[in-house]
C-alpha cells in the first residue's frame, strides 16, 4: 500500500475546489430553503442579491459591515396579499423613508422576516439605495 502525502497548499486547493463544486451544485439545483441568511458586507450589497425561500420561510439579514443599513421593502414590488416588511417594524415604505433612523440595523445586528405569500419581493437599504444596495426575495 502506497501512502501519498500532500502539502498544505495542495490540500487547501483541493478543498476549495470541492467546496466550489458543492456550492455551485446547490445553486443550480434551484432548491429553496425554509430559512436563509442574507448578509450586508462592507461593499454596500446584499449577499445573495437574490434569495429563494419556501413559503413560511424566514430570511435573516445580518449587518456585517461597519456602518448602519436598513432592509426596506418596495411597496410596489411585493405581492398584493403580502404583509409589508421593513427593519424598524414600519407598515409602509413611506413611513420607513420618513423615519429611516428608526429602521437602521447596527453593525453586528440583524433583522428577520417570515414570508407567508409566494411571489417576488423587492427591497433596498434606504441610505445606500443610490449605490445599488437592492435585493430580491423569491418565495415559492
Amino acid at each position: 500500500m502506497t501512502l501519498k502525502f500532500y502539502n498544505r497548499r495542495t490540500v487547501l486547493r483541493l478543498s476549495t475546489a470541492a467546496l466550489a463544486t458543492l456550492s455551485t451544485a446547490g445553486c443550480l439545483s434551484g432548491q429553496a430553503s425554509s430559512s436563509l441568511a442574507v448578509t450586508m458586507p462592507d461593499d454596500h450589497t446584499f449577499e445573495p442579491k437574490t434569495a429563494t425561500i419556501e413559503t413560511e420561510g424566514t430570511v435573516t439579514w445580518t449587518n456585517e459591515s461597519d456602518i448602519q443599513h436598513t432592509v426596506t421593502a418596495y411597496e410596489d414590488e411585493i405581492p398584493a396579499e403580502a404583509v409589508y416588511f421593513a427593519s424598524g417594524g414600519f407598515e409602509s415604505e413611506r413611513a420607513a423613508r420618513n423615519r429611516v433612523t428608526e429602521g437602521l440595523i447596527a453593525p453586528g445586528e440583524n433583522y428577520e422576516h417570515t414570508f407567508d405569500q409566494p411571489g417576488t419581493y423587492g427591497y433596498c437599504c434606504i441610505p445606500h439605495e443610490s449605490s445599488g444596495m437592492v435585493g430580491t426575495v423569491r418565495v415559492r
